[in-house]
């Protein structure tokens, strides 16, 4: 090899790459647009999708999502390609200049693949469960990062979708398929994303000027509508005690096999096995109104950052409660708030008890549930036992009213109760939120 081929050689070698970014580090999604094709049998997804987002960090050199098994197959911002790493830490966009801090740019790519997770289904059927950034890209865990989000499906014809928001067309395909096109009605967070597609029956109801859906290939609509049936009386209940209606002009609920409970943006995905066999058994009338419940808290008011997911978890485990001590009676809460007890009573047997608002590892997802669902739910309980009905309730509608659309922490939630009960709540949130607990009184 010529000399001089050598040294630029080496150069090209000793030449620092840009400097790995934690992902979302350095700008804020303003929204996601994308058009998927997913195969049912396969459960693989084929995606184009444009990232428009603000540049808040000077000089950045590196954009990073998060990681997950898919094919990038192509990549550009405004237009200039960039190069696509997949890291350990994340999925990185390296960028062929610096961006200035303010600007807005949009990142354009295609992929393909099949996800390691967030995808179930059937022969017929395909729907999303929470990990929405294996199948496309975008940010899991930034919860404050609230972006739009659009979504323009590519399914046989004949097929029914669901996704967030409302769909505004359904067309048909140059290949003999089918394009349904969805929007959401507010920016979410990216977990909250997803879709479904298969062949559902379905029952509409209405509450108020919402409207009610429940969507099922494991049910027909008569079924549909028992065991649904609870939902209207849910809306009106949750509805009074947030001080809001129903975030969402339609509601709805997708009936498959298993025990799945998850919320997305405007739905729930609900597994016929976790609803009650029997109606009106108070004992397992609880994923319906849990999900139900994550439409104000969890989806419109979001802890900022995983460190209060207490905010999303515990109040909608709280909720659940007091939804059973208004239709079964106080025996029923007591019941619920009994097994949210003998939850975090094993996770302190094992030697593992934090604050609320811990930021630090939890060594198994039952002993973050343990903390964030059920002593999250515990420390509401408590909050009302101390403040009283009327000055507790006010505090919950000051708190989802000030901040609907918007993102939370822990201090929020403690200035709401201060306003509403006239009280210094510092020594009630440094004993459970903030600070090494004390084990509570039973």
């Amino acid at each position: 090899m010529p000399k001089i081929a050598v040294v630029i050689a080496l150069a090209l070698l000793m030449t620092p790459r840009p400097a790995a970014a934690a992902p979302g580090e350095g700008f804020d999604v303003v929204r996601y647009d994308l058009a998927l094709k997913p195969d049912i049998q396969n459960r693989t997804v084929a995606g184009r999708e444009v990232i428009r987002l603000r540049i808040t960090g000077d000089g950045l050199q590196r954009l990073g999502f998060s990681g997950n098994a898919l094919t990038v197959d192509g990549a550009t911002l405004d237009g200039a390609p960039v190069t696509v790493r997949s890291q350990d830490d994340g999925l990185h966009f390296d960028l062929p200049k610096p961006l200035a801090r303010g600007r807005t740019v949009e990142l354009a790519l295609t992929y393909h693949g099949r996800p390691a997770r967030g995808l179930a289904g059937s022969a017929t059927s395909l729907y999303t469960s929470y990990f929405a950034c294996d199948w496309m890209i975008c940010l899991q865990d930034q919860f404050g990062d609230k972006a739009a989000f659009s979504l323009t499906l590519h399914v046989p014809a004949g097929m029914d979708t669901l996704s967030v928001g409302r769909r505004i067309a359904r067309k048909p395909a140059p290949d003999g398929g089918e394009i349904h096109r969805w929007t959401a009605s507010r920016p979410y967070s990216a977990y909250l994303f997803g879709f479904a597609v298969g062949r559902f029956a379905r029952a509409d109801d209405r509450v108020g000027s919402a409207r009610l859906a429940y969507l099922s290939e494991v049910a027909e609509p008569v079924e549909l509508k028992r065991r649904f049936a609870e939902t209207r009386r849910m809306v009106r209940f949750l509805s009074g005690k947030a001080g809001m209606p129903l975030p969402v002009p339609e509601y709805s609920q997708l009936l498959v096999k298993g025990r799945d409970a998850q919320e997305a943006a405007s739905y729930a995905v609900l597994g016929i096995d976790a609803l009650p066999t029997t109606e009106g058994d108070p004992a397992e009338d609880w994923a319906i109104v849990h999900e139900l419940a994550h439409q104000w808290w969890g989806n419109l008011v979001t802890c900022a950052t995983l460190k209060d997911f207490w905010l999303n978890e515990g109040i909608t485990t709280f909720m659940t409660a007091a939804w059973k001590e208004h239709r079964y009676g106080r025996a029923a809460y007591e019941a619920e708030l009994a097994v949210a007890r003998s939850r975090l009573d094993r996770a302190r047997a094992a030697g593992f008890d934090k604050p609320l608002a811990w930021d630090g590892p939890y060594p198994t997802l039952a002993t973050r549930r343990a903390v964030q669902y059920s002593k999250g739910a515990l420390f509401m309980d408590h909050l009302r036992a101390v403040l009283g009905e009327d000055a507790f309730w006010a505090g919950l509608r000051r708190y989802t009213r000030a901040h609907a659309g918007g993102t939370v922490t822990s201090l929020d939630l403690q200035r709401a109760m201060e306003a509403s009960s006239g009280r210094d709540l510092r020594p009630l949130f440094s004993e459970w939120v903030f600070a090494p607990p004390p084990y509570p009184p039973r």
